[in-house]
């Protein structure tokens, strides 16, 4: 087992912990809400950064933690706050959630834990083993997407032209940006570990 960046960078005591991870999760949800609201022009449609944020959190949380900020992000938008791509316009709460994207949202647990899982066995390490690690969290956000999708549409719609093809290019985009950012956090992390201490005369 690794330790992972969360926890490198803010190791916690026994009588903080809690107090340490809440911390986290609610900050967690927050880049979260604003990287749902942040579009971005790209091709063939606008891009937001939630899928990279949701599999980076997970990383760098470990998957406990990771998959425990995704259900408090969920608990909030279930229960009205408008933390969600297009809330309040497009509808809130569980009227929303039970949507087209309700699918997605579910896989959102399953990639961050997947991801912290494998960021817990060092996959967050270097480009190859980052890059690997986004596409299998990816992969777990599609799949309860499209099946949800096609569960609640029928599955003679284009299911697929909604909810995978227009999204693949962009996602490929961000699955780049994580597989240098991660490994070159760790890289500053350890820098600063072994930097010795200045001391005042």
């Amino acid at each position: 087992m690794h330790s992972t960046l969360a926890l490198t960078i803010w190791p916690y005591e026994t009588d903080n912990k809690l107090l340490r991870n809440t911390i986290l999760a609610v900050a967690g949800t927050l880049l979260l809400t604003l990287s749902a609201k942040v579009s971005i022009p790209f091709f063939p449609v606008p891009m937001t950064m939630q899928t990279l944020v949701v599999l980076a959190l997970g990383m760098a949380y470990g998957w406990k933690l990771g998959a425990a900020t995704m259900l408090l992000y969920l608990a909030e938008g279930a229960v009205g706050l408008p933390v969600f791509s297009g809330t309040p316009d497009k509808g809130i709460g569980l009227v929303y959630m039970m949507g087209g994207t309700g699918g997605y949202l579910v896989g959102f647990i399953l990639a961050a834990s997947l991801t912290g899982y494998l960021a817990e066995h060092g996959w967050d390490r270097n480009i190859v083993t980052t890059a690997l690690a986004m596409l299998l969290g990816n992969l777990l956000i599609y799949i309860p997407g499209l099946l949800w999708l096609g569960s609640l549409y029928g599955w003679d719609k284009p299911i697929l032209a909604w909810g995978l093809t227009p999204f693949l290019f962009g996602d490929l985009v961000k699955v780049v940006l994580a597989a240098v950012a991660m490994p070159l956090c760790w890289r500053v992390v350890r820098k600063r570990a072994k930097a010795p201490e200045k001391t005042s005369s």
